[in-house]
């Protein structure tokens, strides 16, 4: 059965315009794909190396489990976190929240975070190819990872490579997010109910008052 999110967008009728269904379907399809991610990354909390050769050891179970865990729980949260872009909760916080519940959004408060977030991410999950198996990263230059077999390279790329979108989404859906919030009516007169070239109603009467009869 194929998932609804692939052929209508959930409803979003909170919000203070539409938005665009590109826009909705990608935000909320944004933390079903990081999870493979997420879920391939936690065999390594208890030293399963999901077949890559490595070098040096693994750290104590009291580090590395609450570190994999925690990353894993982190970037889900911080997927779901973007929905605020495409839903009313991205545009008058909660009442819930401390101190700025129930008051609105200002654009830029939750753009800017956003496209510095998708930078970072952009940045973060980046790997050039520069030649000899060797990828330039945010860390420099460094040697690509080896594995036992082909099946668990195979896996890993499949669940690892779209993790590389994350923040090319992001900055996308806040630059949506911005010119959405910021956006004038095209017509203010139309979405009165009143033409532009339309003298105003107050010339109108006055005009007719003038061609009353007198007594």
């Amino acid at each position: 059965m194929t998932p609804r999110i692939f052929h209508r967008p959930p409803s979003a009728d909170d919000t203070e315009r539409p938005v665009p269904r590109w826009a909705m379907r990608l935000a909320h399809a944004l933390p079903l794909l990081l999870l493979p991610a997420c879920l391939w990354r936690l065999p390594f909390a208890l030293h399963f190396e999901m077949g890559q050769v490595q070098t040096g050891g693994a750290p104590p179970y009291w580090l590395s489990i609450p570190y994999v865990l925690g990353l894993s729980v982190l970037t889900e949260a911080i997927a779901i976190l973007t929905i605020g872009l495409v839903r009313g909760w991205g545009e008058v916080a909660p009442a819930w929240i401390p101190l700025i519940g129930g008051r609105r959004v200002r654009p830029l408060a939750a753009f800017v975070p956003a496209v510095l977030g998708g930078l970072i991410l952009t940045f973060l999950f980046t790997a050039v190819p520069v030649g000899d198996g060797r990828y330039l990263t945010l860390y420099g230059v460094v040697d690509a990872i080896g594995y036992t077999s082909d099946a668990w390279q195979l896996l890993a790329t499949v669940c690892i490579t779209p993790i590389a979108a994350w923040g090319p989404i992001t900055i996308a859906l806040a630059i949506a997010y911005y010119r959405r919030r910021t956006a004038r009516p095209a017509n203010t007169a139309a979405c009165h109910g009143t033409s532009p070239t339309a003298d105003p109603p107050g010339a109108q009467r006055r005009a007719g008052a003038g061609n009353a009869p007198r007594s």
